[in-house]
């Protein structure tokens, strides 16, 4: 018996094998069959209640697996009247039972019917397995009940159904019972062995029995059965976990937001070790109270077991598994995006736990990227070397203020993290580029210094009001101090209020008297002009008008120049102004709106110098009218009739223009302009922009910048129109001064003629009246002469000059009528409604027939051909218009 009993306890190789079961593994068919056999072999059914109850329990202990398999064994063993036989499943692969010995030798003896009726009993009563499995956490033992009677105590029962043969008996099944069961299971290696090493496998080092074969492999013993491999695949992948995040640790690729995330896995990794730690230190305990007499050596008494390893392990393989995958997510990325790929993982996963291990990795990964925004915010320094925050540096840039401002830095859309909304990155980047521009644009880097010391301190994440309050606070105080600089230090007002007066003609006294002085000079060829003339001649202006009152500063910043010479110009086309801008006022008057100032100041000095000369000519007309023009009004009335409405519709058109556009469109924006300007909390680009719109708005409102109507070219044709009509008033003008001197001569003659007691005129005076008026002769011009050039190769008769000067003030009053109407057409239909009130004003007595533009281009003078209907159509509606806007 002694030495089966040792065979049993130390199984053959034939025997350790895993037999095919010949049975299914149902626990309920078990319990139904050892119910049905107590039922059925007692009278009451005590026994089969009590069987119910202790089957409950046993269903509720973890601890024990093939539960099927003890009761089968059970049931096996009352049901057999010979030796108990092992179970299917337990029978091995050579078709021996366990109990034999390996050289075939004797089997144990066959109990009795009683034998096994005792053995039954005192298993599932006091037998090491059954206490071994009911201890501690297990389920507590009920006491026993006999009959409707009441309950009586285990120890009752047992003393009045055993005597010293039955104690021998159930001594025998105990043992028998309790080899079969250590012999169900063999393992090698064991699972003491197995924890041992176990340690060392959760560190990823190789032990005896689990080695790791590469990176990513770990060799498990073949002879394991199924469900010990199963708690090893578990508890290999931490290992394997371990394994690579330990290599990813070491490495030192990556910036600063990626070693930082390295610094924070260590520190898990870390963490993870202590876990390690622990359970070594509860294996060894457990491993120290082992005894080889108990069931599975006594590792459900120690407390631990694979199974307790990997529910103590769940945790931190959950933890390992989200580090893995953030790291595999990480590779090819950096700074902001990092941060954001943390963050998704915080703010969009539903596991708490993966939400909160986020939470705890930011709160270091982001370290980085607060000391840069740190910097950033407070000393406007970008303390950037792997480029890894979301602004970056152009080094191509030039040291001039406006390149400091507009191209210096940049934002980059794809590393502004999560965490950030775009508002808040764009309210960052204006804070460090103004701190950045007050250091270097503006020289006050004493204030950057002295501010940082005051007022920076330390960000982290998780703190979301410091952080919303440090940035609001910046963002005032910089933009405060910037704004403060440009109108102080700068005089930023003054030189726009200065560009305005000047360039856009606003101080009318200077403008008129810079004209007349310099009107005699400009009449000649360009190329006669002298820069130290022009030069006098600005200054002569400032000092006798109101410019004077504008400063130094101000004064020595305007100039005259001449633009680009070209053949066959005067000095009218070629002359402008130009006031210089330096640094850092250059950050909002920027070259382009150098250029575009330049552009109206032309375009307005082309009207003023038609409003002057037609001015002129009007004076000399009103002066004429009460002299010389008198004496010939006979022979020329009716033409100066005539000319002076046509001068009152240019003068009244240019007058109309230059009101529209000095007051409707320029001081319509310079009123917005000052309001954006002192708007509260400004920003300087708040001031560019501003600047911007304003000089669009005058370009575009003063039909200069028109994208589908070229307004430019209308206007300086009427313009040219204009000043041939002034020439041509003028060569009329000079007939009829011409005409006077004939007739003063003639009536003298007579006069004298007379007293001498002669004929005061004869026909032969008649034929050379016109050679005594102009001793020259009548194909020579004298240099002075008011008489256009296209009059000089002319007989001078009044026969061949009137007609002619006729025709040509009647054909320059007709192009200019056609060419304001297709103006006013034009204008009817602009989008904005300041463009068509111009149209109103010039028209608003209806004198013009408005010309609407077809798709096609009509003629050559650019009108529509339309038919007298279509016109008529036209102007109805034109005055429809007109009239509602009156309205």
């Amino acid at each position: 018996m002694r030495n089966a009993q040792a065979a049993a306890q130390c199984p053959t190789p034939e025997s350790s094998a895993e037999p095919d079961p010949a049975h299914a593994s149902d626990v309920n068919h078990a319990s139904d069959l050892i119910k049905k056999k107590l039922i059925r072999e007692n009278s009451t059914p005590d026994k089969a209640l009590r069987f119910s109850n202790l089957y409950s329990r046993l269903l509720s202990q973890p601890i024990l697996s093939k539960k099927w398999a003890i009761l089968y064994l059970f049931y096996q063993l009352a049901d057999s009247e010979h030796s108990p036989p092992a179970p299917p499943s337990l029978q091995t692969a050579s078709g021996r039972h366990p109990s034999q010995q390996s050289n075939g030798g004797p089997a144990l003896q066959s109990p009795t019917p009683e034998q096994r009726k005792e053995v039954d009993k005192q298993f599932l009563v006091d037998s090491p397995a059954f206490n071994d499995a009911f201890s501690k956490n297990g389920l507590p033992r009920l006491p026993t009940t006999q009959g409707p009677g009441g309950p009586r105590p285990p120890s009752t029962e047992r003393s009045t159904k055993s005597n010293g043969r039955g104690a021998e008996q159930s001594e025998a099944g105990a043992q028998l019972l309790a080899t079969n069961v250590k012999d169900y299971l063999p393992l090698y290696p064991s699972e003491s062995t197995l924890l041992r090493d176990l340690p060392f496998t959760l560190q990823g080092l190789s032990s005896t029995h689990l080695l790791f074969s590469t990176l990513t492999t770990l060799d498990l013993p073949p002879t394991l059965p199924v469900p010990m491999i199963s708690l090893l695949h578990t508890l290999a992948e931490p290992s394997l976990l371990y394994r690579g995040l330990s290599k990813f640790v070491e490495a030192s690729e990556g910036g600063l937001v990626g070693q930082s995330l390295r610094a924070a896995i260590g520190l898990e990794l870390r963490s993870y070790l202590g876990l390690v730690a622990t359970l070594e230190g509860q294996i060894r305990r457990a491993l120290s109270m082992l005894d080889e007499a108990q069931p599975r050596d006594g590792l459900g008494k120690a407390g631990v077991t694979l199974k307790r390893c990997v529910v103590w392990t769940r945790e931190a393989t959950m933890g390992l598994r989200l580090m893995s995958l953030m790291v595999e997510e990480s590779r090819g990325k950096k700074g902001g995006e990092l941060i954001s790929l943390i963050h998704n993982y915080s703010s969009t996963h539903g596991d708490p736990f993966v939400s909160a291990f986020s939470e705890r990795l930011l709160s270091h990964i982001t370290r980085p990227f607060y000391s840069m925004l740190r910097h950033w915010i407070y000393d406007g320094e970008l303390e950037d070397p792997y480029l890894e925050f979301f602004v970056s540096e152009n080094h191509d840039t030039s040291s001039a203020a406006t390149s400091v401002w507009e191209d210096k830095y940049r934002i980059s859309e794809a590393m502004i993290p999560t965490i950030a909304t775009a508002e808040f990155a764009s309210k960052v980047f204006l804070i460090g580029k103004s701190l950045n521009f007050i250091r270097y644009g503006c020289g006050d880097s004493a204030w950057v210094e002295s501010y940082s010391k005051t007022t920076s301190r330390e960000l982290r994440y998780g703190d979301t009001a410091t952080l919303e309050t440090s940035i609001d606070e910046a963002y005032r105080t910089t933009m405060a101090r910037l704004i403060h600089l440009m109108e102080t230090k700068f005089n930023l007002h003054a030189h726009l209020r200065a560009l305005k007066s000047y360039l856009l003609l606003g101080r009318g006294d200077f403008i008129a008297l810079l004209m007349e002085s310099l009107a005699s000079n400009l009449d000649r060829p360009a190329g006669s002009q002298y820069r130290h003339t022009l030069t006098a001649q600005l200054e002569h202006a400032t000092r006798n008008s109101n410019a004077w009152d504008d400063g130094a500063d101000v004064l020595r910043r305007l100039d005259a120049r001449m633009l680009e010479l070209s053949h066959g110009e005067i000095g009218w086309d070629v002359f402008t102004l130009e006031y210089r801008i330096d640094a850092p006022i250059d950050v909002i008057i920027t070259p382009w709106a150098s250029k575009q100032y330049l552009k109206v100041f032309n375009f307005l000095w082309r009207v003023k110098r038609v409003e002057f000369a037609l001015g002129s000519t009007w004076r000399r007309c009103m002066t004429g009218a009460r002299g010389v023009l008198a004496t010939v009004s006979d022979k020329v009335g009716d033409d100066w009739k005539i000319a002076r409405g046509a001068i009152g519709e240019m003068i009244h058109f240019v007058n109309q223009l230059q009101y529209y556009i000095l007051f409707e469109v320029i001081e319509a924006s310079w009123e917005s302009l000052e309001k954006a300007i002192r708007k509260p909390n400004a920003t300087l680009d708040d001031l560019i922009e501003a600047h911007s719109t304003y000089l669009k708005s005058i370009t575009r409102k003063g039909l200069l910048g028109s994208q589908t109507i070229d307004f430019t070219s209308q206007l300086h044709k009427l313009l040219k129109c204009m000043l041939a009509y002034k020439d041509a008033v003028d060569g009329l003008y000079s007939f009829c001064v011409a005409e006077f001197t004939r007739r003063q001569e003639a009536s003298a003659r007579i006069e004298t003629r007379t007293a001498a007691g002669k004929w005061g005129i004869t026909e032969r005076d008649h034929s050379n009246d016109y050679r005594l008026a102009s001793p020259s002769g009548p194909n020579r011009r004298d240099a002075d002469s008011p008489l256009p050039a296209s009059f000089t190769g002319f007989a001078a008769d009044e026969d061949a000059m009137l007609p002619m000067l006729r025709t040509r003030l009647a054909d320059l009053s007709a192009e200019f009528r056609r060419s304001v109407e297709v103006l006013l057409g034009d204008l009817a239909y602009q989008p904005d409604p300041d463009m068509r009130f111009l149209g109103v004003v010039m028209n608003f007595n209806d004198v013009y027939h408005p010309v609407r533009r077809s798709k096609k281009r009509g003629d050559r003078d650019g009108r529509a051909k339309e038919t007298p209907q279509q016109q008529q159509a036209g102007g109805a509606e034109q005055k429809g218009r007109e009239a509602a806007l009156k309205a």
